[in-house]
């Protein structure tokens, strides 16, 4: 919008000063030239007049009388050339070219007052030069005024974008400040509005799946501590083996619920300006030690001064599960790098160097109770809706060797983040780490 605004103010101005502003210069240098001339004939006009009126009352002619027919804003010469051959003149003798004005009076008195040509065109062209001058100080202030109004109302719609973005992903307050312009604010408050409306909603959504969590939890561990007791009561080898397979199921559902659960507190974060150098940092100090004693090494690197548009504590847990899936199910080096995607876009792919995932299960991989044997499936179903909520995408870029890239929108470097951003944190929090 602020590109449009300044193109179109340039367009404009430019078609304004070559209409008018082109042939006023042209037209104000005429008029100049054509004062000049018209000034000269009455000069001479005049001075002939002044000529016949000192013969008729016997008046000598001197130089003296020729003195206010010699001044002007150009320089004159003046010259009185009487029948008997008697001369008069005064005056600046320009060399060159030179506009004349004579005038023969009735008592044939020839009288000559002239110009230099190039005096009356160095006049013209300063007038010429300073319409152009003057076009060109409109010009410059209206660029000046193009810019400020662009800024003025570029800066209320990137902030109202921000702030749709934030409800969108959950978000269902966001902060936002009348802008001074009237179709903006009237989008804001139809946006808080419909903020307030998903806010009863998503408390609902949240208030059930963590009542139907807490219900099944008390069952569940019922069921648990009943099979316990069974495998500790009985002799009978084949009733524990049963017992034992049923417990770790039991076990794995515990472990689905608790991760239900979370999700539902954890829905409706806060979008924001998340700086992507200090969440990677954060997982290296926390998976390093890991990968050591694995046998394994994890190199993450990124470009400085990186800001996407995400939920810190979601961005980090997704990069949690993806680490910790290449260290359960990948082989070597876990590399997790950032590059840029679209103008609009970063790219963080984690990749090792394993096996990579079978074709059978790449398809599918994303989808819930999808696994591979050693988890419950739900990791990475969990982790792209994570992603999702926050406007990215999750995929699986390579199957051999795995490759997991997450793609999120970028903070543009335009964007001041105090200013049009939603107030908020900028750098995500030290999360708790996560385990599949």
């Amino acid at each position: 919008m602020r590109r449009r605004v300044l193109q179109t103010t340039i367009a404009t101005v430019s078609v304004a000063v070559v209409l008018l502003g082109l042939p006023l210069a042209f037209l104000g240098a005429y008029l100049v030239r054509q004062t000049q001339v018209q000034e000269i004939r009455t000069a001479a006009a005049s001075l002939g007049r002044e000529v016949d009126q000192r013969i008729e009352q016997d008046v000598e002619l001197d130089e003296e009388m020729l003195v206010p027919f010699a001044q002007g804003q150009v320089p004159r010469h003046v010259t009185v050339l009487t029948p008997d051959g008697y001369e008069l003149s005064m005056g600046h003798t320009a060399g060159g070219p030179r506009i004349t004005a004579e005038e023969m009076s009735l008592q044939d008195v020839l009288v000559g007052i002239s110009v230099s040509w190039w005096e009356v065109s160095w006049l013209s062209a300063r007038v010429l030069g300073l319409v152009v001058a003057a076009a060109l100080v409109a010009f410059a202030a209206s660029i000046a005024l193009a810019i400020w109004q662009s800024d003025r109302l570029s800066a209320p719609l990137v902030y109202l974008a921000a702030s749709a973005e934030q409800l969108g992903s959950g978000q269902v307050r966001p902060h936002l400040e009348p802008s001074g312009v009237e179709e903006i604010d009237l989008v804001a408050s139809e946006l808080a509005r419909s903020a307030d409306r998903m806010a009863g909603r998503l408390a609902a959504e949240r208030q059930l799946a963590a009542d139907a969590s807490h219900q099944l939890r008390t069952p569940l561990t019922a069921l648990s501590m009943r099979l316990e007791e069974i495998m500790m009561t009985t002799d009978d080898d084949r009733v524990r083996t049963e017992a034992r397979i049923c417990l770790e199921q039991v076990e794995r559902l515990v472990a689905v619920v608790g991760d239900l659960l979370t999700n539902s507190r954890k829905a409706g974060g806060t979008t924001e300006a998340v700086s992507l150098a200090e969440v990677l940092h954060q997982q290296v100090e926390e998976w390093s030690p890991t990968f050591a004693e694995a046998g394994r090494q994890l190199v993450i690197g990124w470009e400085p001064g990186v800001e996407v548009l995400a939920t810190p504590g979601a961005l980090a847990q997704v990069l949690a599960t993806l680490i910790e899936n290449s260290l359960k199910h990948g082989g070597g080096t876990t590399t997790v790098s950032s590059r840029p995607g679209t103008s609009r876009s970063v790219v963080i792919e984690v990749g090792d160097e394993g096996a990579g995932v079978s074709d059978d299960l790449a398809p599918q991989i994303f989808e819930r109770n999808v696994t591979s044997g050693a988890g419950t499936g739900l990791g990475l179903a969990l982790a792209r809706d994570l992603v999702s909520a926050d406007g990215g995408r999750l995929e699986l870029a390579q199957r051999r060797p795995a490759v997991f890239a997450l793609f999120l929108a970028k903070v543009p470097a335009g964007m001041r983040t105090g200013e049009v951003l939603p107030h908020g944190a900028v750098v995500a929090p030290r999360p708790e780490r996560r385990r599949r």
